[in-house]
């Protein structure tokens, strides 16, 4: 199952979009309702590895399960 980022907790720091070893963390369009820039998970390329739970320094940014109704995905 794949992790999902909650954005409207994303803080846009994006170290998980390095760590990633697949590249499915995607910036999304606009500001978040926190007013910053956000990120998704293609839930269907992500292969559920963890790393970016490891990464984020955002407590409670991503989730180690899939929940689409809390990431926005264009």
């Amino acid at each position: 199952m794949a992790h999902t980022i909650v954005t409207n907790t994303c803080e846009g720091v994006a170290d998980c979009v390095d760590a990633c070893p697949v590249a499915c963390i995607q910036e999304g369009p606009g500001r978040n309702q926190k007013g910053t820039t956000w990120y998704w998970i293609d839930f269907s390329t992500c292969i559920d590895c963890g790393i970016c739970l490891q990464v984020c320094p955002v407590e409670g940014a991503i989730l180690p399960e899939e929940r689409p109704e809390l990431q926005q995905t264009p």
